[in-house]
């Protein structure tokens, strides 16, 4: 069920935005009118990988297309690395399921999302916004048989529509000081749940001698969340002739438990990053970014297997990760207001609650279009 209490803080926190945002309208922050972005530079948007970073003016849209791959290689509890084999040996499954034996251990995994986006701004204040997705997933595993003592390799996919975000940005400022610009505005988005929960496959039973059994897959290879949740946040921008940085916190706040019985722990990510502006054509970027996510809270009883993934204590952790990219931005003829942009993320630390696969890298590459209908 929804958190009455929670939802009638977000009501009110919605609330007094709506009449911060209505001060700012009222008084002159010396530029007055939102930036346009239909035919802008390539530093007037953030690297790619920043979801919600920027506003438009009165009557502009913008269509979206970013892909997302991400690759995880061997596994890890808290900040070390440990191995398969020691994996199979230990008791990181299901508590209650044959003394909590792990004797299905995942090796590898990459996913890999189209997320598809739109945005409109009715006025200089307010930016609409919806993006929904596409996920594709792969996970490699070993299975230890415990009749024989050998092992045997198997590997589960599973694809589909994901999740689907609303929202809106609301100006909080936009303002020059000494011929630098400054801006800030709120996020808010909620997240539907349209992505799978009941996602199955064949795995190679550890009782077994390689004959494989069909269960619904552990949580990281299910689609969606299957909650609604608030994704709360603040974004900061500013430039100065060919430089621009920016800042920014989002959360992903979960208002209730799924129709399985578990919902993902709460997420905080934080952002910073700063670009430089070589030609109006062209911009590199460089980002650090630190997340953290909590365990899985509930437990869903379909998803009983003795693998560490099906043990909803070995998920989230905190990452601190940096990352670097470029924007293309059109400026002419037909490739004015077209956006090409690519960002790899790569990770420096991690302290995962596990044992849990570990990201190596992941590359986001993007198509962005942008126009008014007031031209």
């Amino acid at each position: 069920m929804i958190n009455k209490n929670l939802c009638s803080q977000l009501l009110l926190a919605g609330t007094l935005c709506s009449f911060s945002v209505s001060a700012v309208q009222a008084h002159d922050y010396g530029i007055g009118n939102a930036k346009s972005y239909s035919g802008g530079g390539a530093s007037s948007h953030a690297p790619i990988g920043v979801m919600g970073d920027h506003m438009h003016k009165k009557g502009e849209y913008m269509f979206s297309y970013r892909f997302t791959h991400g690759q995880m290689n061997g596994s890890r509890i808290g900040n070390k690395q440990i191995g398969t084999n020691a994996i199979g040996a230990g008791n990181y499954g299901m508590p209650g399921l044959m003394g909590g034996k792990s004797r299905v251990v995942p090796t590898k995994m990459s996913m890999q999302m189209h997320m598809f986006g739109a945005m409109y701004a009715p006025t200089d204040w307010l930016t609409l916004m919806a993006m929904g997705s596409y996920v594709e997933k792969s996970m490699d595993h070993t299975t230890f048989n415990m009749m024989g003592g050998g092992k045997s390799r198997f590997n589960t996919k599973s694809e589909g529509i994901g999740d689907t975000k609303v929202g809106a940005m609301f100006k909080l400022f936009e303002t020059n000081v000494f011929n630098t610009n400054h801006h800030a505005h709120i996020n808010f988005n909620i997240n539907i749940p349209t992505g799978s929960l009941s996602e199955r496959s064949g795995v190679n039973a550890p009782m077994g001698t390689g004959s494989q059994k069909n269960i619904r897959m552990p949580y990281p290879m299910q689609l969606g969340s299957g909650t609604f949740d608030a994704l709360p946040g603040i974004t900061y921008t500013g430039n100065y002739k060919k430089m621009a940085w920016g800042s920014q916190y989002m959360a992903e706040i979960r208002m209730e438990r799924n129709q399985a019985g578990y919902s993902h722990g709460d997420k905080h990510m934080l952002t910073a990053w700063s670009s430089y502006e070589w030609a109006r054509y062209f911009s590199t970027s460089a980002r650090v970014i630190y997340a953290t996510q909590e365990r899985i809270k509930g437990q869903d009883p379909a998803i009983s297997a003795m693998i560490q993934t099906a043990n909803p204590r070995n998920h989230g952790g905190r990452q601190l990760g940096v990352a670097f990219g470029f924007n293309l931005a059109g400026q002419t003829g037909i490739l004015k207001g077209h956006r090409l942009s690519t960002e790899v993320i790569i990770p420096l630390y991690r302290r995962l609650h596990g044992p849990q696969l570990e990201t190596d890298w992941r590359i986001v590459a993007g198509w962005q279009y942008a126009s008014s209908f007031l031209q």
